[in-house]
């Protein structure tokens, strides 16, 4: 459910990009970087994925565990893709109203959300050359080669989101992780 007016206070700064980005990767350096700061919180996603140490770190649920959490009320912003569920937990609201930064990776099918929940958002596009991604993504062996294919041949056609600030982590992942966590400084000053 939508809040009637956008909420005030801190910014929710939503991670997008395609599959092999390194987007947790980046994630993690600034979120280590910024470990002392109280105000910025990054967000473990709800998904109806097994937790997997060599992936993201997430909170696993069942299909009927994130069905009654999303009945609930229990997600900010919810979302299908790849055959699951993704859901950023409703305690990112109470965070960017206490005037703190969120940063959730999300996907781009719900960034059209994002004005009308939040007064500040901000999208963050860490990208990577085709070539990085696809060799990232078979790094991971969860895909084969022709699901890595598709995977990297989908074109997400969605409006751009207005002010969108691009990362490239092509390069080393401490520049990239430290470009995103000055970035995250500034939108809380």
């Amino acid at each position: 459910m939508m809040p009637a007016d956008p909420i005030e206070g801190g910014c929710f700064i939503a991670v997008v990009g395609p599959s092999g980005a390194g987007k947790d990767s980046v994630m993690r350096v600034a979120s280590e970087a910024l470990a002392a700061n109280p105000r910025v919180h990054f967000i473990r996603r709800v998904i109806t994925r097994p937790y997997d140490a060599v992936g993201e770190d997430h909170q696993p649920a069942d299909e009927a565990t994130f069905e009654a959490m999303r009945e609930a009320g229990g997600f900010a912003l919810h979302w299908q893709a790849h055959g699951n569920s993704y859901g950023i937990p409703a305690e990112a609201d109470a965070m960017v109203a206490m005037g703190h930064a969120v940063i959730a990776n999300l996907s781009r099918t719900v960034l059209a959300d994002l004005p009308g929940r939040y007064r500040r958002p901000l999208v963050v596009e860490i990208t990577a050359a085709p070539q990085i991604l696809a060799r990232r993504i078979a790094a991971r062996g969860r895909e084969s080669e022709a699901e890595i294919a598709i995977r990297l041949g989908r074109k997400v056609v969605i409006e751009p989101f207005p002010g969108t600030i691009v990362i490239d982590n092509g390069g080393r992942l401490e520049d990239a992780g430290r470009a995103f966590a000055d970035l995250i400084r500034n939108a809380l000053s």
